[in-house]
């Protein structure tokens, strides 16, 4: 499953994307992640097989473009921190 954590606005989207079925809630990107955005909880997403998944806090979701925004490549091109710390490639940007 994919789930979106963030909001848009007239600006544009402004999402963390997580695969569910890839996370297996490591949390090498908590890690990586300068600005603890991101933290492991008890998989909601699959209350029968359970296990842990990386969610972004509740305190970030509304702000995600301001709290990521420091990581963000200027260029336009590259990843953030939390992407490239992902062994199994389950988390992605929407911008």
């Amino acid at each position: 499953m994919i789930a979106n954590f963030g909001y848009e606005d007239g600006s544009g989207k402004y999402y963390i994307i997580l695969d569910t079925d890839k996370c297996d809630g490591c949390g090498k990107c908590v890690e990586a992640c300068p600005y603890n955005v991101l933290e492991v909880v008890d998989n909601p997403f699959d209350p029968v097989e359970g296990g842990q998944i990386v969610i972004v806090t509740e305190a970030e979701r509304k702000k995600i473009k301001y709290a990521c925004m420091p990581c963000k490549p200027t260029s336009g091109r590259g990843e953030l921190p939390c992407v490239l710390a992902c062994p199994y490639q389950a988390i992605s940007h929407s911008w």
